[in-house]
């Protein structure tokens, strides 16, 4: 795990060393092992390194081909590079253990065509010195970040956070449309835009070319194109999550796992046991005061009898408080949920303890995991006619969970757009008239992402639009603490053959993640397995936005005339909003905490040209 940059001059002025210097020092967090650098004439390549395989300095990048000609910077890990070094001994010699070193001579033996071999997470930058062609590719699922820019000076320049790429914006401006996405939608991260207008991201499953100044980008994977035939049987799941979960524990450092209490990261941690046995496994949490919405204690405590090493932190609104512009300036783009924070909290647990954790990120999107997909289920359910199933199903739901959520994600996947629009207006009434108007009919999410045709294209439109929000957040959380986060879920030969299974194995009496819920029988804590409930790095934010200290900020924000004139927020809504919450009459923590969120990024980032740092 690393952090990279690169520049490359396409008017051939010389790569400055100073300028790559400035660039790493921006991302040394993702990297205070090791770092390196390499320049040639207009080229230039940096890495930071957090050591993880082979914690010799043989591991530094940029890293060289024997014959000098390309050169490789690489953030991420191969999981199955041992099974790829085997294949490729007999015409490659080895001179390291290292994941890094597979991965060059991977990309000497197959050129581009070994992205489909790698399993893993990865961003990388191959430069030609002969051809000075760059060549740059990121995974399948958009695990590892890529951002890049191209200057008014006629530079590409390459990083593995926008916040390195900012210094060289020479109008910092912010992106109105990835602003509205996230007013209106709580969405970030489903395009190839940013918040700053000019830092753009590299797709995931892409790859592109850099050649005589022109860069070419195609999709190397794409998941709708790639499903494998379906799982058999909770069995056969089952053998393909362990060989993933052993996968995922190769490093030369300890390895840890985030455990939340709920399905996903709780069968991590029952394999490990199960099938590795770990009993030495350090786990971390985040809890709060027992029953309080977002605690997850109980569920938790159900390992305390296996485990000899778990810890827990206990985030309030004045850590919040405390740690906020730590928080958001890590990000460095807004966040449209405060469970980041939480996981932020956890991170910096772990950092004491491991290199290393592994977490249930993805299992909700491979395996139907949030409530509304049972509305996507709904809606292929009665366009098919199966119209005794969904009675029966939606009957299930409402007696479970005494919740009318699923119904109404079934009733707007079927309401026509001129329908979703006026619920969204009503919805966000706070929004200033214009730029609501201007926002709503530019977006493409009520297509991409409130129009699925069935729950398998529900799936995959999360993988295509939203899963790369909370991969982003979990990565720079993560990095933030250095250390290297990793997600068993999204082994490709799990997320194949999942999506490509019938809606039934995900869904069935009101219950989500079936195939996962049947394969853990006898593995998982039972009270874990059968739980109807998801909560996830969740805090209880509700109360947290009526404590003293936020009420004084937050009041003194929608008074202020930096907020009035953005021209996003209409301040008197909003500030009747917040006086229904603090009154207990509604609870909107949620978007209180955008609005707060998206005026501290513009006061740090775009007012004074800053990078987030205090």
């Amino acid at each position: 795990m690393c952090g990279i940059c690169g520049i490359i001059h396409m008017d051939d002025r010389p790569a400055s060393p100073a300028e790559l210097r400035r660039m790493l020092e921006l991302i040394r967090h993702r990297g205070p092992d090791d770092e390196g650098s390499f320049i040639d004439r207009n080229a230039g390549l940096g890495n930071v390194r957090l050591s993880i395989i082979d914690l010799t300095p043989a591991g530094r990048q940029p890293m060289c081909s024997p014959d000098g000609r390309y050169c490789l910077v690489y953030n991420g890990e191969i999981y199955n590079y041992l099974e790829l070094k085997e294949a490729l001994q007999s015409k490659h010699t080895f001179q390291t253990w290292t994941d890094t070193e597979v991965v060059l001579k991977a990309f000497l033996e197959w050129g581009p065509d070994c992205l489909h071999r790698f399993n893993g997470m990865f961003a990388l930058a191959f430069y030609d010195r002969l051809s000075r062609e760059l060549f740059i590719a990121r995974d399948r699922f958009g695990i590892k970040p890529f951002y890049y820019c191209s200057g008014a000076d006629g530079s590409f320049r390459f990083a593995s956070e926008a916040r390195a790429l900012l210094p060289y914006l020479r109008d910092r401006r912010p992106n109105r449309q990835a602003v509205s996405e996230y007013l209106l939608f709580n969405r970030t991260d489903q395009g190839e835009e940013t918040f700053f207008e000019g830092v753009r991201k590299l797709p995931h499953g892409a790859c592109g070319m850099l050649r005589q100044g022109k860069l070419e980008i195609r999709r190397w994977y794409r998941l709708a194109d790639s499903l494998k035939e379906p799982f058999r049987d909770p069995a056969e799941f089952y053998d393909a999550f362990r060989v993933s979960v052993g996968l995922h524990l190769r490093s030369d450092v300890p390895v840890g796992v985030c455990l939340s209490g709920g399905l996903d990261s709780s069968s991590i941690v029952s394999v490990l046991l199960r099938e590795y046995n770990l009993a030495d496994l350090h786990t971390f949490s985040a809890v709060y005061e027992k029953g309080a919405p977002a605690d997850e204690s109980r569920y938790i405590d159900e390992y305390r009898p296996h485990l000899q090493h778990m810890y827990v932190t206990r985030p309030t609104a004045g850590s919040l408080e405390a740690d906020l512009d730590r928080f958001l300036a890590c990000q460095a783009e807004p966040v449209a949920t405060l469970g980041p924070y939480a996981q932020f909290k956890v991170m910096e647990l772990a950092r004491e303890h491991v290199k290393v954790t592994l977490d249930g990120q993805g299992a909700d999107e491979t395996l139907a995991g949030y409530h509304y997909f049972f509305g996507s289920y709904f809606k292929q359910l009665f366009t098919r006619f199966h119209w005794g199933r969904l009675l029966g199903e939606a009957s299930a739901y409402l007696f479970k969970y005494h919740s009318l959520y699923a119904l109404q994600y079934f009733t707007l996947y079927l309401a026509p757009a001129r329908i979703k629009s006026a619920l969204g207006r009503l919805a966000h009434d706070y929004l200033e008239r214009d730029f609501y108007r201007e926002s709503v009919g530019c977006s493409r999410l009520t297509r991409s992402l409130y129009n699925p045709r069935d729950l398998n294209d529900s799936l995959l439109q999360h993988f295509e639009h939203k899963l790369e929000h909370l991969l982003k957040w979990e990565d720079h959380n993560s990095m933030c603490f250095s250390l290297e986060s990793r997600v068993p879920f999204l082994d490709p030969n799990l997320v194949e053959r999942l999506l490509s299974l019938p809606a039934e194995k995900l869904i069935r009496r009101a219950t989500t993640k079936q195939i996962l819920r049947e394969a853990m029988t006898g593995v998982l804590p039972e009270p874990i397995r059968t739980r109807p409930d998801k909560v996830g790095f969740a805090v209880p934010w509700d109360q947290w936005f009526r404590s003293p200290a936020f009420q004084e900020r937050i009041r003194a924000m929608l008074h202020s005339d930096k907020f009035r004139d953005r021209g996003f927020l209409d301040p008197r809504r909003c500030l009747r909003d917040y006086e229904r919450h603090l009154s207990g009459r509604t609870r909107i923590a949620r978007e209180i905490w955008k609005w707060l969120n998206l005026e501290w990024w513009f006061e740090h980032f775009i007012d004074d040209q800053g990078q987030g740092r205090t």
